[in-house]
């Protein structure tokens, strides 16, 4: 059994991790989280979570089934505590449970178990962080969002569309035809909004692709991806706006609390930022069509 911990700071938000009862290192679980790592910190933590395998679930008659959700590569299993928290039950896509989380109703304190086997705990504690990031975040005007982030200028550009759809496809495109950018990440990067005004960050959380950048830019647009026969591109109204890019993000419609402060940090992303429709075909046509408009009016 191993005890450590480690301070790490993602989008400038400062997280403690501590191994109390466990089977590996967190930095053997955690590979993605290394550019993050920080000896110490300043400031206050955004939360800490303590790893501990001896952690059991919360009894029946303290708790209440909220839902059981797919996630694509698993289920989730979401429980509220009668104090206000949630237990979490982290399953892969072949059933296995992989974590336990415990958090109070912040998500700013949490415990976790992991069990199985190596990849099993990696994917357990990867998600079970995840979850936490994106529900403590709405306390901070912060949201985890489910896009391939591409960066130009200073400016990064956030490609939002159902899994499958094409948004890494796009990003591609600007990454061949675009001189100068550059991929920040390419899954689940982080908006903020810092006096009034949103940035948006790279993360431990990237897919498929290994891109597990510690860096931070202006949030220059979000475009939702739409398959079409011919290229164009809409800019959307601001009730459009918002039907389109709250999906995008992590929410919890359950917890009126947590939903309410991220629609109001969405209704700022909207407020501030251009939101746009990309109706296109994989190809470089698309790429540039979409930069000369999205683009336009940072230079």
């Amino acid at each position: 059994m191993i005890a450590n911990s480690r301070y790490y700071k993602i989008a400038d938000l400062n997280i403690k991790l501590s191994f109390e009862k466990t089977k590996y290192s967190i930095d053997c679980l955690l590979p993605s989280f290394k550019p993050f790592f920080k000896d110490t910190i300043d400031g206050d933590l955004f939360f800490e979570c303590a790893v501990n395998d001896e952690l059991q679930p919360v009894s029946k008659e303290k708790r209440e089934r909220i839902r059981t959700f797919e996630t694509g590569n698993g289920a989730t299993i979401v429980d509220q505590l009668k104090d206000g928290g949630y237990q979490y039950i982290i399953k892969d896509i072949n059933g296995n449970e992989c974590a336990l989380l415990i958090a109070n109703k912040n998500f700013d304190q949490c415990n976790c178990a992991l069990k199985g086997n190596y990849n099993m705990r990696c994917f357990g504690l990867n998600n079970v962080l995840m979850l936490i990031f994106a529900f403590a975040g709405s306390r901070h005007q912060t949201v985890l969002m489910h896009a391939s982030l591409v960066r130009e200028n200073d400016y990064g550009y956030a490609f939002i569309a159902k899994s499958g759809v094409g948004k890494s496809t796009q990003v591609s495109m600007w990454l061949r035809y675009i001189p100068g950018c550059d991929l920040m990440n390419d899954d689940n990067p982080v908006i903020r909004i810092i006096k009034g005004k949103p940035y948006i960050y790279g993360s431990p959380w990237s897919g498929k692709t290994p891109c597990y950048r510690n860096v931070k830019a202006k949030l220059g647009a979000v475009t939702r991806i739409r398959h079409a026969q011919q290229n164009s591109i809409e800019q959307l109204k601001a009730i459009e706006a918002f039907a389109s890019v709250l999906p995008s993000c992590s929410i919890m419609k359950w917890d009126e609390d947590i939903f309410t402060r991220i629609c109001m940090i969405v209704s700022k992303i909207v407020e501030t930022t251009n939101i746009y429709t990309l109706h296109c075909l994989p190809d470089q046509e698309a790429a540039v069509i979409c930069h000369q408009n999205i683009t336009k009016s940072k230079k």
